[in-house]
């Protein structure tokens, strides 16, 4: 499926847990997101745990996979972007979204990296962890909380309770 214009596209780089990105991929689809999955990928895209997490809703998901991160640079050279890191000090809630934003998640192990996010910091968020010994969140649970909040603000939730 592909969507014209896509609310919000959420960009997974170098995810490795394949239940993650079904769970995420169901969530595109509710949503009506574009999917971006940036590699190299931890897991095949024929994974089983995949497409189980992602049960039936496969054909409703608007994915765009790129080999590695020039690659995706190469066809999205300047997005309108906001990063998410449990490193991050800017907390979720402060970034001002709008319709088409790239949101941005990395793998479940290794985040975005220190180094990517340093030079982002202004566009970076986290979302708060108030017991100090959990490190990070599950990454589709904290996709679920972004997205969700962006379509708060965007409008996009109106009417639809």
């Amino acid at each position: 499926m592909t969507i014209d214009s896509p609310t919000l596209h959420i960009v997974l780089v170098r995810p490795e847990i394949p239940q993650n990105t079904g769970s995420i991929a169901r969530l595109v689809a509710a949503t009506r997101a574009r999917l971006h999955l940036v590699g190299p990928l931890g897991f095949s895209l024929e994974d089983r745990y995949l497409k189980r997490a992602g049960l039936d809703y496969w054909p409703l998901v608007d994915l765009r996979t790129y080999r590695d991160w020039d690659a995706f640079g190469a066809e999205h050279p300047a997005p309108p972007a906001k990063f998410y890191s449990a490193r991050a000090e800017n907390s979720y809630l402060s970034a001002g979204y709008t319709r088409g934003d790239f949101l941005f998640f990395g793998s479940e192990t290794k985040g975005l990296g220190r180094e990517f996010i340093a030079t982002r910091r202004e566009h970076t968020y986290r979302i708060p962890i108030f017991e100090p010994g959990v490190r990070s969140l599950n990454l589709s649970n904290a996709v679920s909380i972004v997205v969700y909040e962006a379509l708060r603000r965007i409008g996009a939730l109106k009417g639809t309770v």
